[in-house]
């Protein structure tokens, strides 16, 4: 018998009986313009329902430092725009298409910055949380039966937008009191603006948090240094969510399986995405720690940025059987997919995939 979104997952999460792997995925903006153009997406139909995805998800906070600081632009041409944001931070972003924006400059780059320019100004101010938006998702998913999550980002992804990756890393480093204060801060923000938002308008089915910890082959730290500087922080916004009966999915780009272990002692119920480029293999994860935790991703989505249908096929052929044993697996990309995607190669990954995915 067939089980409703929010059951399936609810069960994938607890690695309990399903009747197929859960589905989901990430796309860039610029992908939906072009599905839509072609004809394939009606106007204004997203791409979660078009595929009818399992999770349903809302990002309801900001945290930017300054809520009332309008951003500043610098220069701008036809294609970028240069501008100082609410973080003091001087951040390059493009106009023409999706992209992650290139760091030019921080105010912040030691202690001294951080503590009279920012840290005063993260409170739990009622003004950082979109009640409506996040009430209206939760409550079309429940009107849809979809696993409904909170999303937004934790300690790391927090910290790097106010002084950028090579000053966070030098300070964990060289002065790491004043990254975990950093790390104390966000997390301590975090938790009291869940507890405002859920007391309010209710609790969500899990949390999702973006945590960006990797690069090609190396996480940005040592396991020893996440352990002692930021799984601490991670492990209070994990307990706050379990305090609820709700699992923990972390989404993390690059290679992080190092630092697997230290987040299953957080707490994660959920690895989310799962590089191939960058060195992860969800096969080899799903050996050493498919009985601890869920997997979601790990499929290479450098196979449908080129269409390849018979990679896609043979990738999907090798994974699928494995991963789904004993539950535990949602498919989803390895990263977010680009308008360079065809609809009928994506069209192809999910119904092959489901296919073999079903039990």
């Amino acid at each position: 018998m067939a089980m409703t979104s929010k059951e399936r997952i609810s069960n994938i999460l607890k690695r309990k009986a399903v009747d197929r792997i859960g589905l989901f995925e990430h796309f860039w903006g610029d992908t939906q313009k072009a599905w839509t153009t072609q004809g394939h997406l009606k106007e204004g139909e997203s791409l979660y329902s078009h595929f009818d995805y399992d999770l349903s998800m809302n990002w309801p906070f900001n945290t930017v430092a300054n809520l009332e600081f309008q951003n500043e632009t610098i220069e701008e041409n036809d294609e970028t725009i240069l501008q100082k944001d609410g973080n003091y931070a001087i951040l390059r972003r493009h106009k023409l298409h999706d992209t992650t924006p290139e760091h030019v400059d921080f105010t912040v780059k030691e202690r001294n910055a951080w503590e009279e320019l920012i840290k005063p100004l993260l409170i739990p101010d009622r003004k950082r949380i979109n009640f409506d938006g996040y009430r209206n998702s939760k409550k079309e998913a429940a009107e849809k039966n979809k696993f409904f999550l909170w999303a937004g980002v934790n300690v790391f992804e927090l910290m790097h937008p106010v002084m950028g990756h090579e000053n966070m890393l030098i300070g964990m480093a060289m002065d790491p009191d004043w990254i975990r204060d950093v790390c104390d801060t966000y997390s301590r923000l975090q938790v009291n603006l869940m507890e405002i938002l859920f007391a309010e308008c209710g609790k969500p089915d899990g949390i999702w948090f973006y945590e960006d910890m990797g690069f090609k082959e190396h996480p940005f730290m040592s396991p020893e240094m996440y352990r002692e500087i930021v799984q601490p922080y991670h492990k209070r916004t994990f307990d706050y969510a379990h305090s609820l009966g709700i699992p923990v999915v972390v989404h993390s780009c690059g290679y992080v399986e190092p630092l697997v272990p230290g987040l299953i002692e957080a707490g994660m119920d959920c690895l989310q995405v799962i590089e191939v480029k960058a060195g992860m293999d969800v096969l080899r994860l799903k050996k050493n720690f498919g009985h601890k935790i869920a997997l979601c991703g790990g499929m290479d989505a450098r196979n449908l940025v080129a269409n390849d249908i018979d990679a896609i096929r043979k990738e999907l052929k090798e994974k699928i059987p494995m991963l789904k044993k004993n539950s535990g697996y949602i498919l989803h990309s390895d990263h977010s997919i680009p308008d360079q995607c065809k609809y009928e190669t994506y069209r192809f990954f999910v119904d092959e995939g489901l296919r073999l995915g079903t039990y």
